[in-house]
């Protein structure tokens, strides 16, 4: 699984003119399936999601965690996340998981992290048109692929 985070002051999803979720202070996570992703990956993400340091301490220093700022999460499929831009100027989806993977393990992480968070998160729609807004706070944005964890 590939996610890209970025912090934020607010961000929201809109999908057919209507808002789907919004979010204040927290975390928008774009979310990239393949098929060789499991229940693990999820697992290994959602602990780096919620304990990752970067937000601001009293001194200033990136040194507390979203669960420290009781921050929320706005989760939403990208499958483009997986493209592969070597050859040529169009690229290829081949990598990204097939409906049949990508969705039971979408809905599972939306499960983890609501777990972890101790909150509901705010999500997409799996395969939607979306409309994403978000003012990046810092701008603050990390990538992470769970295929990369050393």
């Amino acid at each position: 699984m590939r996610i890209v985070i970025q912090r934020v002051a607010h961000a929201s999803v809109t999908i057919d003119g209507v808002v789907k979720s919004a979010i204040g202070k927290g975390f928008m996570i774009l979310v990239g399936i393949e098929e060789a992703d499991t229940q693990e990956d999820v697992e290994w993400l959602t602990k780096k999601v919620v304990n990752l340091r970067v937000f601001e301490d009293e001194m200033g220093v990136m040194n507390r965690s979203i669960l420290d700022e009781k921050g929320e999460i706005l989760l939403i499929s990208q499958f483009t996340l997986h493209a592969s831009y070597k050859k040529g100027n169009r690229p290829s989806y081949i990598r990204a998981a097939k409906h049949e993977t990508a969705i039971p393990l979408y809905e599972a992480f939306i499960k983890s992290l609501t777990q972890a968070l101790g909150k509901e998160i705010g999500t997409g729609r799996f395969g939607a048109d979306m409309k994403v807004e978000l003012l990046n706070d810092g701008p603050v944005t990390i990538c992470m692929d769970s295929k990369n964890k050393e």
